[in-house]
């Protein structure tokens, strides 16, 4: 099952490539969860879950600097793929924009990892009692 797991997680990261992820690293999270007792797709879930929560996280803050209509330049740059674009027009409205994605994306893994870590300890307790 793990080599089904590894090949799961190849391809959700393939398909992961966003503008911030030179920037952010999940793998961490990701192994916390091969230590969870819980199916490939269970796992495929939780990690799309994980990709999706950080892909959230990451536009919230962008966007709560930026102006009203420079939030519809970023989201059609995000939309188009334009990495270089976005990168460009970011540093241009954003101050420390770099920092700020890595600081919310920290914050967003810390309660990830707390997350983790509950579920691993009433898993071992349910089991106990069972």
């Amino acid at each position: 099952m793990k080599f089904l797991w590894a090949q799961l997680k190849s391809r959700i990261f393939l398909n992961m490539k966003q503008f911030y992820t030179h920037l952010v690293e999940i793998e961490e999270i990701i192994v916390e969860l091969d230590k969870l007792d819980l199916s490939d797709e269970q796992r495929h879930h939780l990690a799309s879950l994980v990709d999706s929560s950080l892909h959230h996280t990451i536009l919230d803050a962008i966007l709560s600097e930026l102006k009203e209509e420079d939030k519809r330049v970023f989201l059609k740059h995000v939309h188009d793929g334009e990495h270089d674009k976005l990168w460009e027009f970011l540093n241009g409205k954003v101050d420390n924009v770099e920092d700020k994605i890595k600081k919310s994306a920290e914050q967003l893994k810390v309660e990830m990892h707390k997350d983790l870590k509950e579920a691993r300890q009433k898993r071992s307790t349910t089991k106990v009692d069972d």
